[in-house]
């Protein structure tokens, strides 16, 4: 069965990810399994999306029960669980995000925002940070910083700007009264796992009440009780006009949102989505973030990650230049190239994702136990020793 699904993807695929020898066949919790039953702790989780572990069963059902009631309704009609996931997320999110926009995945949540942000403001100009990650379709691809994901794609929407992450005085001098946004992630995923600081966020919030540009926070990534708080900009009290949503939203169905306060104004027609905020997808994320709620995940996360910086600290190898954590959002810095050390930890038994050449980074279910997270340290230990 290997072979076959490997060959059938080789031969057909349009492939545009560097594929790993392993054939994922199965999960449950935070393992997974190959096509000849070897477990692997997963430290990937679909990219930070099954947060909920794998093959969740209050998620399995939700999708199960709507599918044998309603699949797909369009926008232009009300729905009953699309109406109670917007209440959900409302009720979850910072004060003043009051209103929800829901799309496919985090690209189209990153997109959204900058339309509604120009529309909203009359404005073009949008500041982000450098290493910044926001996606890979046009919009979402020109707030993103890093050469290659950029190179070959040009020209891209004119109007973006970059600055150092964490320089509140560059950040400040660069948002003026052609800026309609400025868009951050709370804590930079794949630029290394490097979380601002709260200078550099109240910087941006002020800056753009005195400017009247809109405040836009990326927390694809740090969203839903990865970084041991339900969003991540609540470890520091700055509230965004809009929050970018996705991956962890809905147990690993492709699912987005942007949530926004009461000042951005978008009239009927200007945007749009065919499949957003269809009823099988507002199952899986009610499901999702219900659990979540339940088993008190945010709190979870807090906790493990410092069991595992606790375990790993003094232990750290000398190939490890740093260790940075928030939550379950993990990142080992190493002096040197981070790939074949992945590549060894899948081969003891540990999924793990690169962020940029020289950093491991971790973002297993928050369902992981403490004897899974001790199983994770001991095998980096031992490999990257």
């Amino acid at each position: 069965m290997a072979e076959s699904a490997r060959y059938i993807e080789r031969r057909w695929a349009l492939e545009v990810f560097p594929k790993r020898d392993i054939t994922l066949v199965r999960g449950r919790g935070a393992e997974v399994w190959d096509d000849d039953g070897r477990r692997y702790i997963d430290c990937v989780a679909g990219i930070g999306v099954a947060s909920v572990g794998h093959a969740n069963e209050a998620v399995a059902e939700a999708l199960a029960g709507q599918a044998r009631t309603l699949v797909t309704c369009p926008g232009i009609f009300y729905n009953d669980t699309r109406a109670r996931l917007l209440e959900k997320l409302a009720s979850i999110a910072p004060e003043g995000l009051t209103r929800g926009f829901l799309c496919n995945s985090g690209a189209e949540s990153v997109e959204a925002a900058i339309k509604f942000a120009r529309l909203t403001t009359g404005r073009a100009g949008v500041v982000s940070a450098m290493r910044g990650f926001h996606g890979r379709t046009l919009g979402a691809l020109s707030a993103t910083h890093k050469k290659e994901y950029r190179e070959g794609f040009g020209p891209l929407v004119p109007g973006f700007s970059f600055v150092p992450f964490n320089s509140a005085a560059k950040l400040r001098a660069a948002v003026g009264g052609e800026t309609a946004a400025v868009v951050i992630e709370p804590v930079q995923g794949e630029g290394g796992i490097r979380p601002a600081t709260a200078e550099f966020l109240q910087a941006a919030r002020d800056v753009c009440d005195e400017t009247g540009a809109l405040l836009v926070f990326d927390e694809i990534q740090t969203g839903f009780c990865r970084t041991g708080r339900m969003f991540a900009c609540e470890h520091h009290g700055v509230v965004p006009d809009m929050l970018c949503l996705a991956k962890a939203i809905a147990g690993g169905v492709p699912t987005g949102a942007v949530l926004a306060n009461e000042r951005i104004r978008l009239p009927p027609g200007k945007h749009g989505t065919t499949f957003g905020g269809n009823p099988l997808v507002c199952a899986a994320a009610l499901a999702a973030i219900e659990f979540m709620q339940e088993e008190r995940l945010a709190e979870r996360a807090e906790v493990l990650g410092a069991r595992f910086r606790e375990r790993f600290e003094p232990r750290m190898p000398r190939r490890v230049r740093a260790l940075r954590q928030v939550g379950l959002m993990i990142g080992v810095e190493l002096r040197e190239r981070c790939r074949p050390h992945i590549n060894a930890l899948a081969e003891a038994g540990v999924l793990t994702l690169p962020a940029g050449t020289t950093v491991i980074r971790l973002l297993p279910p928050l369902v992981i136990s403490e004897a899974e997270i001790d199983e994770v340290v001991e095998v980096l230990v031992r490999v990257l020793s």
